[in-house]
């Protein structure tokens, strides 16, 4: 359970101490609004649907699980880390790997995650052959949590986790990106007592964290994300309230920021605002970019959030939405681009390929649990 602990050291207007450092040597500049307000653009945007292929569930229900998905010669593999069992309790945390392999009927379970420890809320990306699994947090039997420092690269082939070197500042819930096939952004997210505005970016090639140009939003947690190109976008996520009386409280953030890498200098980033995507803001929608659909697409969520068991930090039981959500990166335009088959939630990220988007296990209505893969093909574009 996310803390009600007075935030303490991690916080100067919402920004972590080791933020200020970094902001100084790299001021932002959200030089305008990068959007024109939400809606369907002129044309026929690309409307998902339920495809004709199906792929296997998960062996067993797991939520708030890592994802990630790397092509390689002979196919794609389709990888799944971490998460909460069906029991949604603090000792349902898993440490597995299920990897499917192209052609395979079934997963398979591999390799524990190093360290062997069951955590929420890790993020994965995959970069050429290989994905790449970030943090996570660990839930004592007290209920406390502990944000993870660990990154992995992992081989699905091989069924090989390589240690790389710690984050500077460990980080759950945060949102992760690649650019260049090389640099790996991992934005704000939970460290521990309280949210950080961090980007912290991470090279492939010399195993080495630098921090690049923080958010400029309200620091979050559960938000998501992606990029195409060199521009990212992030949107939503949960804030903390700060009350002059009583404990803090965990509210919605209806923001949006569209970021933009320098290609000469990866670390610094151009924050801009953009107008919020239709409809209220969600927590924990899985989220990609797509060259084929030139934007970054958002799925599922919740209007509610919700503490690791589903249940709302209003006390009230969270359920999920269906509808999918796209941010044109060129028109700067918001379109709905269909529905879930069944809506879902708790997800750390959506898998995108030439053919398919696809979501892996999650929360259905009620707070389920499921093993269930969804996908989707599309037309349009």
């Amino acid at each position: 359970m996310r803390s009600a602990i007075p935030p303490e050291r991690f916080f100067l207007s919402g920004l972590p101490t080791v933020a200020l450092i970094s902001l100084l040597t790299s001021l932002l500049a959200c030089g305008g609004v990068a959007a024109r307000a939400p809606g369907d653009s002129a044309g026929k945007p690309p409307m998902l649907l339920a495809a004709n292929q199906t792929l296997p569930a998960l062996p067993v229900p797991v939520t708030n699980n890592a994802v990630a998905m790397v092509t390689i010669e002979n196919g794609a593999w389709l990888m799944s880390f971490g998460g909460l069992a069906e029991g949604k309790q603090w000792h349902d945390t898993l440490a597995h790997t299920y990897v499917l392999a192209p052609g395979a009927d079934q997963w398979q379970r591999k390799s524990t995650i190093p360290d062997g420890r069951g955590r929420l809320a890790a993020v994965a990306v995959a970069v050429n052959d290989s994905a790449y699994v970030f943090g996570g947090y660990t839930v004592a039997a007290d209920h406390s949590e502990v944000s993870l420092p660990y990154a992995h690269r992992y081989d699905p082939r091989t069924d090989h986790f390589e240690r790389l070197s710690d984050m500077p500042v460990p980080v759950d819930d945060a949102v992760a990106v690649t650019y260049s096939q090389r640099y790996i952004y991992l934005v704000s997210g939970w460290h521990d007592k309280g949210n950080v505005n961090l980007v912290q970016m991470y090279d492939i090639q010399e195993d080495l964290w630098a921090q690049a140009t923080p958010y400029p939003g309200n620091p979050v947690f559960g938000h998501a994300g992606g990029i195409v190109a060199n521009q990212m976008v992030i949107c939503d996520g949960v804030k903390i309230r700060i009350r002059a009386v009583g404990k803090r409280e965990f509210v919605m953030d209806n923001a949006c920021f569209a970021g933009t890498i320098d290609q000469a200098q990866p670390r610094t980033i151009d924050w801009r605002p953009i107008h919020p995507h239709p409809g209220k803001p969600r927590y924990r929608m899985a989220a990609g970019g797509s060259s084929t659909f030139g934007g970054v697409l958002f799925a599922g969520g919740s209007t509610n959030p919700y503490n690791y068991n589903g249940i709302g930090y209003n006390g009230e039981p969270a359920e999920p939405e269906s509808g999918f959500l796209l941010f044109d990166v060129t028109g700067g335009n918001w379109r709905h681009a269909g529905s879930m088959a069944m809506p879902s939630m708790d997800h750390r990220g959506l898998l995108i390929d030439a053919h398919r988007v696809i979501t892996v296990g999650g929360m259905h209505a009620a707070q389920q649990v499921t093993p269930r893969v969804q996908v989707f093909g599309y037309q349009g574009r």
